[in-house]
């Protein structure tokens, strides 16, 4: 695969601009979002998680009943259910998809946030975890017959999934985190290792760190990377800039009363925030077009740096990380349905036809 798009679903229409609108659970906007990104040729959506957010089983199993094509990439946090138990969950669900799950692996890196849901391991204890956690389910979809384990944290005797994945008894591990001890554990098992929208360089360094990890396991050219952004489009780039403006004039409006960001701390735990604070101490905007306001302005709360320009500007943007080994990019607007038809219609054909044409050109090179 040589470049994957994947986009962002909620239960509910909302976003740093848009106000919370209907139910907490709305099936109808659900459905809307998955069918959207669908029909707008994205290659898988994100179902995101926290200790507040809703099922993501439950979210992801209606997404695959409402689309035929479109992947599901399921946030999940280890710790919180037997990973033999997250192993079926995991390959059910994969069935009810036709294939369809990819899983992103999120061992948490701030500890009020765990707390909500009653894990009081510090960092590196839940990345230890997660590197035990994983271990295992894997060889609960891969064990030829019943198997025994006993580590640190879990044990288990005789276990013997009775559904597998439906492909190669596998199903693609992404996996986030910064952090020194974060880029070990992902060397050992990601299939795809997930970055915040960093700068050029920044990205470079950490695809170095990790495949130097990868490299301990025999995996360095097995990895692949995902970098994560809010792209603003718009016919002309002065149009593009005003629009970025205009959506972080409406974001400061709705973040000055929201007690999540208000209660957010100046220096996020972190490692991905903290990184992201690093980026936009560089200025509004860094590496010509990388937009910064977003995560200025949020402390960082998750995917928040975006690229401004217009789709061919944008396009050439996303191609330099590509030239660094970038080869999916999870991008997402600020209006859910309206921005991933934009992409749709306007960026994603523009990047694949590009790196289509780049690797012909290497196609003819090497012939």
């Amino acid at each position: 695969m040589s470049i994957e798009f994947i986009g962002f679903s909620a239960t509910q229409e909302v976003s740093e601009t848009v106000l919370p609108q209907g139910p907490v659970v709305n099936k109808s906007f659900l459905g809307a979002v998955a069918r959207a990104h669908e029909y707008a040729g994205f290659d898988r959506v994100l179902v995101a998680h926290s200790s507040a957010s809703v099922d993501g089983f439950q979210v992801a199993s209606y997404i695959a009943s409402q689309t035929d094509k479109l992947g599901i990439l399921l946030a999940h946090r280890p710790g919180f259910v037997s990973p033999t138990l997250a192993a079926r969950q995991f390959a059910t669900l994969d069935h009810f998809a036709d294939g369809r799950l990819a899983v992103h692996i999120i061992s948490g890196g701030d500890d009020t946030e765990q707390q909500r849901d009653g894990d009081f391991l510090d960092h590196d204890q839940r990345y230890q975890r997660t590197d035990e956690y994983l271990d295992v389910v894997k060889k609960t979809w891969t064990s030829e017959g019943p198997f025994d384990h006993e580590g640190p944290l879990y044990r288990f005797k005789g276990q013997n999934a009775g559904v597998r994945p439906v492909r190669d008894q596998h199903i693609p591990v992404y996996f986030g985190g910064s952090s020194d001890a974060a880029i070990e554990v992902a060397g050992k098992h990601a299939d795809v290792y997930a970055l915040w929208g960093e700068s050029l360089a920044q990205v470079e360094e950490t695809i170095k760190r990790v495949r130097a990890a990868a490299a301990k396991h025999g995996r360095a050219d097995k990895i692949r990377f995902s970098l994560s952004l809010r792209p603003v489009l718009a016919e002309t780039e002065e149009k593009a800039w005003a629009k970025a403006d205009a959506i972080l004039a409406t974001a400061t409006e709705r973040v000055k009363d929201n007690v999540h960001f208000s209660k957010r701390p100046q220096q996020p735990q972190n490692a991905g925030s903290q990184r992201l604070l690093e980026t936009a101490a560089q200025g509004k905007v860094v590496d010509e077009r990388l937009w910064t306001g977003i995560a200025a302005l949020t402390k960082a709360a998750g995917n928040s740096t975006g690229l401004v320009g217009t789709p061919e500007q944008v396009r050439d943007a996303l191609l330099k990380y590509w030239e660094l080994g970038v080869t999916t990019f999870l991008i997402r607007g600020f209006d859910p349905i309206q921005d991933a038809l934009q992409y749709g219609r306007e960026l994603i054909p523009l990047v694949r036809a590009a790196i289509a044409e780049r690797e012909a050109q290497d196609q003819r090179l090497a012939a």
